[in-house]
Parts: C-alpha cells; sequence; structure tokens
C-alpha cells in the first residue's frame, strides 16, 4: 500500500538506492531523473539474457515482466491497460496520435496552450498548418495558466483539437487541465495533453483530465529509462484514429491477407520494442506505485517551495515562475549573467541544472519578453545538503 509521506529516513533510503547521487548533485529531474540501482539492473538483466537466449528468446521469456509494465503504467495513470501503448520518446508518441487524427482540411482550428511544446508546435505547424489549419494560443489569466474560460469563449464548429502541455518546460506552472478537459468533452472536441512533466510527478486520473491522448516520457519523474514513453489512447475514442502507418503488430494480416488496425491504443503502438528498457520501466513504475505520487508530490513541493524562497532572497536573482500551483521545476535568471553561463557556472561545481530558450515553449517565451532561463528541478529524491550546495553555488556565481 503507497506510504501516506516520505520521512528523511525514507528519502535516505532511497537515496542509496539510487548510484548516481553520490556522484552528482542533481537539479536536471526535470530533464531526466536518476534511476535506481534496481532499474538499471533489470535493464542490464535483459540485455545479458538476450546475449545468452538470444533477442527474440529473450523476449518471450519476460512476456510477464512486460504485461507488468503496462498494467502498472495503467494502474499509475487511472486507465485500463488496452488503453496504454508504449513508444520510444514523447516526441514519438505525440506524433503518432496527432498523425492519427487527420487529415487537416483549410479552416481547421486546433487551439494550444501558451505554454505548448515547441517540438508539438512544430508538428502541428508542419503537418496541419501547411494543409491550412489554423493554430490558435487560448490566452491566459492573471497568474500566467491557460483560462478555461478564454477557450470557452473560442468554441465553434471548426474546432478540431485542443492540446495543452500540462506542466511547461520553462517555468513551474500546473495548467488547469481537468478544467480544459471538461470543455473538450462537454463540446465533443478531441483532447490531448502533453504530460511529459507531469508523469511521476502529480498523481494522474485520466478520466478526471478528461482527455483522449496523453503522451509522455518515463525518463523524468517517475525516473524510467531514456528512449521509451507511454501513450494513452481513451478506449472509446481509439476507433476515431487512422494511423500514419502500422505494421505486423498494430495492424497484423488476416489468413485473407487483409490488415485489420489493433482495438485500443496498441493500434499505435509498433513491434520493435526496446524489451530490456521496457523490464527497467517495469521496475520504475512498481517503485512509484510503491512510494505513491501523493506522497511524491507533496515532497517535491517542500523542495520545490524551499528552492524557490531561498533563491528569491539571493540579490540579483529573479525567479520567472508563475501560476497558481507549481511543480518541481524552478525557473531563474541571474543579472547580467547568461543563463547557459549559469548552467556551466554550477556544472563546474559539480551541481547539474539546464538551460531554455524560445525553441522550447515559443509562445509563451516571446509572450513573456524571455530568450532564456536557466532550470533547477527538484526530485523527491533532493536532500537539505543538495538545496544548500546549489543556493550556495547560486549566491557565488551572483558575486563575481
Amino acid at each position: 500500500m503507497p506510504q501516506a509521506a516520505l520521512s528523511d529516513a525514507d528519502v535516505e533510503r532511497l537515496r542509496q538506492a539510487t548510484p548516481g547521487v553520490a556522484r552528482i548533485v542533481h537539479f536536471n529531474h526535470a530533464g531526466s531523473s536518476l534511476p535506481s540501482a534496481a532499474t538499471v539492473q533489470a535493464v542490464v538483466e535483459h540485455l545479458q539474457r538476450e546475449a545468452a537466449m538470444g533477442p527474440m528468446e529473450a523476449g518471450q521469456a519476460v512476456q510477464d515482466i512486460l504485461a507488468a509494465a503496462r498494467q502498472h503504467a495503467a494502474s499509475l495513470i487511472g486507465a485500463q491497460a488496452d488503453e496504454v501503448a508504449f513508444a520510444s520518446g514523447c516526441s514519438d508518441a505525440w506524433g503518432c496520435a496527432f498523425a492519427a487524427l487527420g487529415p487537416w482540411q483549410p479552416g481547421d482550428r486546433i487551439l494550444v496552450g501558451r505554454h505548448e511544446w515547441g517540438g508539438n508546435l512544430a508538428t502541428l505547424q508542419q503537418v496541419a498548418g501547411r494543409a491550412g489549419a489554423r493554430i490558435e494560443p487560448i490566452p491566459c489569466d492573471e497568474t500566467g495558466c491557460v483560462s478555461p474560460q478564454a477557450l470557452a469563449a473560442m468554441l465553434d464548429e471548426r474546432v478540431r483539437l485542443i492540446s495543452l502541455t500540462w506542466l511547461p518546460a520553462n517555468g513551474g506552472l500546473i495548467n488547469p487541465a481537468a478544467e480544459i478537459g471538461a470543455i473538450a468533452r462537454r463540446h465533443g472536441i478531441p483532447y490531448i495533453v502533453d504530460a511529459a512533466q507531469a508523469l511521476g510527478q502529480l498523481p494522474i486520473d485520466v478520466r478526471t483530465v478528461g482527455c483522449d491522448l496523453l503522451a509522455a516520457p518515463v525518463r523524468k519523474h517517475l525516473r524510467g529509462p531514456r528512449g521509451l514513453a507511454l501513450l494513452y489512447v481513451r478506449n472509446d475514442f481509439a476507433a476515431r484514429l487512422a494511423p500514419a502507418f502500422v505494421d505486423t503488430s498494430s495492424a497484423p494480416m488476416g489468413l485473407d491477407g487483409v490488415s485489420t488496425p489493433r482495438t485500443g491504443a496498441r493500434r499505435l503502438e509498433t513491434s520493435e520494442q526496446s524489451v530490456a528498457l521496457l523490464c527497467g520501466l517495469a521496475n520504475a513504475l512498481q517503485e512509484a506505485l510503491e512510494l505513491g505520487v501523493d506522497a511524491i508530490r507533496a515532497r517535491i513541493d517542500a523542495n520545490a517551495t524551499q528552492l524557490r524562497e531561498r533563491l528569491a532572497r539571493i540579490p540579483g536573482v529573479t525567479l520567472h515562475d508563475l501560476g497558481r500551483a507549481q511543480s518541481a521545476l524552478v525557473s531563474f535568471n541571474i543579472e547580467g549573467m547568461a543563463a547557459a553561463d549559469v548552467r556551466s557556472g554550477l556544472a563546474r561545481q559539480g551541481i547539474n541544472i539546464t538551460a531554455n530558450g524560445v525553441p522550447y515553449t515559443p509562445l509563451d517565451m516571446r509572450a513573456r519578453g524571455l530568450d532564456v532561463v536557466a532550470r533547477a528541478s527538484v526530485s523527491y529524491l533532493t536532500s537539505g545538503a543538495e538545496l544548500d550546495r546549489l543556493v550556495v553555488g547560486v549566491t557565488g556565481l551572483t558575486a563575481r
């Protein structure tokens, strides 16, 4: 049963089971988190199994683990197992889902949150935009969140898709995904959610969110292996999807020589999967479920709140986080210092952060007059000593 809260002793135990924390002070969990030793071992063990048995035979030998990964993923987001597909990354998962929504026509409207991930926008522009569809940002409210009221006022019969990046990549804002979903459902408009920063950090119930499609990589707060993502497809919606391409798994050929797309999410899942990464994911999912995402969220929120408060007290540091509720991601800049130089200056002290520019969140960055932000993201693994190291490191950079 998931526990109610993570104590300092719990965090220390989890840190002892995570080799990376002994080598680096990691504040880039929003980019990719540090996997546990057990998750790494699950990947390595399967690679060894492939070397000993043959890759195809090894894959057959771990069908129970693969089934567990799918069931665990479904449990984590409040879905059914047949509503979950796996892909090689979030761009792959999101792109496959979007491609299956077409074709697009001149005059079609796609409404997006101002914080939409740059890769999603690029796909929208290159596919729907080229066909003559219009891509329109939904205005934000006074807190910087996507406004459900503004969305409702934009709707007409030409709106064919609502797309939301739930937690932006350029700041610690949490968009009202469920409120947006309620409007989408009420009007029967397809709704896709990019949950890249949400998976493993926020409790997710796709029924409450009200989305038809949801995509997320597993390498961030879930602490799964890089090169893998999950895609949720609501069962009642799946039949409406026309995949851009299929294979022997997603649309198997019958004895009559006619291929038939699978029902459910797996009509968007190809046969070529990294079984080793899925074995690692099964372990990462089990760890998250045992801890409980409510407990994870509470610890992350406490760490992020403390970091924001401490950075705000440093002269020359400006925070850039908006929203009513905030995430693990803390965005800031140091006066007179490029964000890339902040990143490299902290890297020399053994501290990982990153810097994000306009291409990652172009609509929001341009609307706010930002070129680039430094980005420090905490985890439930983050210790008080690591927070101290980062604050001291940033303070030192402001003194230059």
